[in-house]
């Protein structure tokens, strides 16, 4: 409390005019903490809009389409078989054979698969689910499969 009173004391000497500023603190300036760094700046005009996502073409539609090229070089005979395609290739039998198998759906699932595309970074669909679709036994069967996975299957004529 004496320290209350001493300040208004000094207060009230200030204000009598004397001609000297006892005590007293005039503030100049902000009275407010500026935060350095930590990134709240104003520009003029409207923000910049958000980065486009990045598309690239899906996981399992690249490897479609190495399963049909592999398939390709066979048919053409510049590879006698899985075998040395996997050799040639640097992967293991069971690989190609995997992805060999994925030439199985029905032409126009492999074609909405061919068009599927990742974007930023996240993947439409799995290959293994994919895969599941191949051991259906018929077409009609990969078809109601697809409409289950929920991926673009709307979109399937």
């Amino acid at each position: 409390m004496k320290e209350n009173t001493a300040n208004a004391a000094t207060a009230d000497e200030a204000t009598k005019g004397n001609g000297e500023n006892k005590g007293v603190r005039i503030f100049e300036g902000k009275l407010h903490r500026e935060q350095h760094g930590h990134g709240k700046a104003f520009i003029e005009g409207p923000p910049a809009p958000p980065p486009e996502p990045v598309r690239r073409p899906a996981r399992v539609a690249i490897m479609l389409a190495l399963a049909h090229k592999i398939q390709d070089a066979i048919d053409r005979g510049a590879v006698r078989d899985q075998a040395e395609a996997a050799r040639r290739l640097g992967l293991t039998r069971a690989r190609v054979t995997q992805l060999m198998g994925m030439t199985l759906l029905e032409p126009r699932l492999q074609l909405l698969v061919l068009t599927l595309e990742a974007i930023d970074g996240t993947e439409p669909m799995s290959e293994r689910s994919l895969r599941r679709l191949t051991q259906a036994a018929s077409w009609t069967a990969q078809r109601m499969l697809w409409a289950e996975i929920g991926t673009s299957a709307d979109n399937y004529g």
